[in-house]
């Protein structure tokens, strides 16, 4: 294996344990703004986000990285494979979850039994069937999405000002999983009203903007060290590199 093959499976692999662990501390909801939101975001009050919002952004880094140093062939490859090894955790969590528990399994120092332990087990790692395939459907074409928009951006300005192809794939991408899962999730499950659903969206998506703008440094710091790495000259296109 080369140096190029292998920092590309290197970033790949990178790529899916962040993603297999958003799906995982996603269950786990948090307040942004406790004392109340500021005056640039919809709504009032705390806003109650998903501990996955500081994992997930770390996803399309990796794409736009990806994208920039081989192409959109490969970038889509990742987003494939993170969507194949998701599958594959959550057929093993189902198979975990479903195996009858041990009365040796407790948790002495809480006072929890086998039991008590089996639904604390079952209330981390079940997900709702609807909240499932809203997360899914959103993560693929929203990863999809940002692929085929960084290389437009790409276009657009002829491989210079890296933040304007980062940032404007990123956006729309974003804007789109944002969308998807908080329209099918909020609507089908929770019937919470098209009204505050579009709030919940916006002031979601405003937290989602900041960290990609605030991940732009990241980007321009990973392709530098990169490039000397692998050998890539400044502004050249990405390698294409073929997967065979």
């Amino acid at each position: 294996m080369n140096r190029q093959d292998a920092t590309f499976t290197f970033l790949a692999a990178f790529f899916v344990v962040v993603l297999v662990l958003t799906n995982v501390v996603g269950v786990k909801l948090f307040l942004l703004f406790p004392e109340g939101r500021p005056g640039w975001m919809p709504g009032v009050g705390p806003l109650t986000l998903t501990a996955g919002l500081v994992t997930y952004p770390l996803t399309f880094l990796l794409t736009d990285l990806v994208s920039e140093l081989w192409g959109k062939r490969r970038a889509n490859f990742m987003v494939l494979m993170g969507f194949l090894m998701s599958l594959v955790m959550l057929a093993i969590i189902r198979l975990a979850l479903a195996l009858p528990a041990s009365d040796l399994w407790n948790h002495r120092a809480l006072g929890l039994d086998a039991q008590a332990m089996q639904r604390a087990f079952e209330a981390t790692f079940s997900t709702q069937g609807l909240l499932l395939f809203a997360s899914m459907l959103a993560y693929l074409l929203a990863q999809l999405a940002d692929v085929r928009l960084y290389h437009f951006w790409w276009r657009v300005t002829k491989g210079k000002h890296m933040w304007i192809r980062n940032n404007g794939s990123t956006a729309i991408s974003q804007l789109i999983d944002t969308t998807i899962v908080n329209a099918i999730f909020l609507r089908g499950a929770l019937h919470m009203e098209w009204g505050q659903i579009v709030e919940m969206i916006v002031a979601v998506y405003l937290c989602k903007l900041v960290l990609a703008v605030l991940d732009t440094p990241l980007l321009y710091l990973a392709r530098s060290v990169l490039r000397r790495r692998l050998g890539i000259q400044a502004e050249a296109a990405p390698l294409q590199a073929p997967l065979d």
